[in-house]
């Protein structure tokens, strides 16, 4: 029998016979070339059923009764396929067979709706775990995903189940010659859009991630430092205007502290306090990340003399101290770099040099669900350039902070 695209069709399994020489009968299904089978609680002697017409013949003693039965099936799974297609959702052979088995069907969700589901429910965050700029920038990607839709597709909505990578290159296409936006400006607003697709994911209205093929493209940004002669410059220039002169002066302050500008607004006289060498440290957190810094308000440093400034007693302490990554530091003091921070730094004691990248490396095990090893890299970054995954959560993987990325485990050797 088949009902437009669905095929529903009998068949007899020879290979489960039973002692009486019985073999059940089975349902098939099939939809869109996938298909689906359940079984129809009958047994029957082979010379008792006829394939080409699909029925048991007279000769059975109870052909009236399972003849009956089949037809109740064939009904039943008719109205269900009907019944699916008048919601106008999409739907595959797993919904229908999962109707048929009183199974509960999840509600087909579609991308701008379940976006906007997620912008509620962060909205409720503002104040306590995100920032309001950190929603507004999210809202911007829900409005471009709305005109983007109605751009390339004519329609107010997509089905979730039928995203795929070139929808996100279609987005990416938009978002470039539509809106103008530069490289590093599209690679954010697609970061925030895949943010609500993972919850999709692990809520089960999808399967997989679409998107777990899309590879960012990388966007080098030239950072352009002041010289110590153009801060002198800076530093002795007479502006007249009393304003001007202010900003001349928390600009200069900010350059010596490392202080973001919003950080250096929100500076109170509570955040300078004596530390642990009795001199004032500002101790205060990033707006950002709410990480706590402390930075030593220091005498300036004499570049020309190459006065000491200060001495730590370890990585932690110095980066802490001006506000760094101590593997930055670790650089300079392994000659790997020359300037942390506008200083140059060493190791108060003699000790093995190595190569940073030697420091850095660390063997990757690429391990299945099933805790088989599938493959070994020599780095996070092999293991990211070779399967295609995020570095960085391939990394966090590795740390313990994440339990899979891509279907896979990811463990340090």
């Amino acid at each position: 029998m088949t009902t437009d695209n669905l095929k529903i069709l009998f068949i007899e399994g020879k290979n489960r016979k039973n002692k009486k020489n019985q073999s059940p009968l089975f349902c098939r299904l099939t939809l869109n070339g996938n298909r689906k089978q359940l079984s129809t609680g009958i047994n029957i002697e082979s010379e008792h059923w006829d394939t080409k017409n699909q029925v048991i013949l007279k000769s059975h003693k109870s052909a009236i009764l399972y003849n009956s039965q089949l037809d109740k099936i064939k009904s039943k799974i008719s109205s269900i396929y009907m019944i699916l297609q008048l919601q106008e959702n999409p739907f595959s052979i797993e919904d229908i067979h999962g109707k048929y088995l009183g199974k509960e069907l999840k509600k087909s969700e579609f991308i701008l709706s379940y976006y906007k589901q997620y912008l509620s429910k962060i909205e409720k965050l503002v104040g306590r775990e995100i920032k309001d700029n950190t929603y507004s920038k999210f809202v911007y990607v829900g409005n471009h995903l709305e005109a983007f839709l109605k751009w390339k597709y004519k329609k107010t909505d997509y089905p979730l189940k039928e995203l795929s990578l070139q929808f996100l290159s279609d987005f990416d296409y938009y978002l470039k010659t539509e809106k103008k936006q530069e490289q590093i400006t599209v690679n954010k607003t697609i970061q925030r859009l895949r943010t609500p697709i993972k919850q999709a994911i692990s809520e089960g209205y999808l399967d997989r991630d679409p998107f777990i093929l899309h590879k960012s493209k990388t966007v080098r940004k030239t950072v352009i430092f002041l010289t110590t002669e153009e801060l002198k410059t800076l530093e002795k220039a007479v502006l007249q205007q009393k304003r001007l002169s202010t900003i001349q002066d928390l600009f200069i302050f900010c350059c010596y502290t490392g202080l973001a500008y919003n950080e250096m607004t929100n500076l109170e006289k509570q955040n300078i306090q004596i530390g642990f060498d009795n001199i004032n440290w500002i101790q205060m957190k990033r707006e950002k990340t709410q990480r706590l810094i402390s930075i030593p308000i220091l005498p300036k440093y004499n570049v020309e003399t190459g006065e000491l400034v200060n001495s730590y007693v370890d990585l932690v302490s110095a980066a802490n101290a001006v506000n760094a990554n101590k593997r930055s530091i670790s650089n300079v003091c392994l000659h790997t770099n020359k300037t942390c921070k506008g200083y140059n730094w060493s190791y108060s004691s003699t000790i093995e040099s190595k190569s940073i990248s030697d420091l850095r490396r660390k063997t990757v095990n690429q391990i299945s669900l099933d805790g088989e090893i599938v493959a070994c890299y020599e780095s996070a970054s092999e293991a990211s350039r070779k399967s295609g995954l995020s570095k960085t959560c391939i990394a966090r993987c590795c740390r313990g902070e994440r339990e899979q990325s891509g279907g896979f485990l990811w463990k340090y050797s």
